[in-house]
């Protein structure tokens, strides 16, 4: 019998402090536990404030804790040197943000490919397909050549999708990725990171505001004052739009 496979994300005992050794030494994160499955699509909510951004900086190797470990597809990565966690968060994580950052010199298609041309050179066909096949599955496939700028916002933030998910992450972290969108346009794209969280087999972790997008999340783990004061799944997978 085969071992069962780890965890996407663990984290265990993570604490996060900034001025350390300092008279002003502060803690912000107080010894998270947290499992991210697999087959999780899960809302990280919270007040203003409660730690959310920091959390989310050290789930995506972008930050280290103070101590605790943080283990990511069963790795542990406190004593990852600076090469160990870029190639790790390189292979095993996309990010989507409030603002998308795409390249305005460049076509949809080079947006969505940026984060193989930075780890490879220039894509082989097979990447450059997958790269298609993305933008056809947003609804873009027409606009490949088509520079962000003369894109709408819904349509910069699919393109934004597609370049996190072109590398076949295992962990999709989206932070705020609705934020600058209408409602309308903001559950279009919810409903595609839900597809594709499936489609592609990647856990996704949204941090939001909203709480019609929290709710419609299958899990919602709520940060308080640096602390997860609670973990609740729920009993079916309502739509956004329901």
């Amino acid at each position: 019998m085969s071992e069962a496979q780890p965890a996407v994300l663990r984290l265990a005992g993570l604490r996060k402090s900034y001025n350390v050794g300092l008279p002003n030494e502060t803690e912000v994160l107080h010894g998270l536990d947290l499992v991210i499955e697999r087959d999780d699509f899960a809302a990280l909510i919270g007040p203003s404030g409660s730690g959310k951004s920091t959390l989310l900086n050290l789930i995506g190797l972008l930050d280290q804790p103070t101590a605790g470990e943080l283990y990511l597809l069963g790795e542990p990565t406190s004593t990852m040197d600076d090469a160990g966690r870029t190639r790790l968060r390189g292979e095993s994580i996309g990010f989507v943000f409030q603002f998308h950052h795409l390249v305005q010199a460049f076509g949809a298609l080079d947006n969505v490919l940026m984060p193989l041309m930075l780890r490879h050179g220039r894509p082989g066909p097979a990447a450059i397909d997958r790269a298609r096949s993305l933008l056809a599955a947003m609804g873009l496939e027409k606009y490949a050549q088509t520079r962000p700028n003369q894109l709408s916002g819904g349509q910069q933030q699919r393109v934004a999708i597609a370049r996190a998910l072109v590398t076949q992450p295992s962990l999709l972290l989206a932070d705020e990725p609705t934020g600058n969108l209408d409602t309308r346009t903001a559950a279009d794209v919810f409903e595609l990171m839900r597809r594709f969280g499936r489609e592609v087999g990647c856990a996704v972790l949204l941090v939001t505001h909203d709480p019609r997008l929290s709710a419609a999340c299958d899990r919602t783990i709520d940060l308080v004052d640096g602390r997860i004061v609670s973990d609740t799944r729920a009993p079916t997978g309502p739509s956004v739009t329901g």
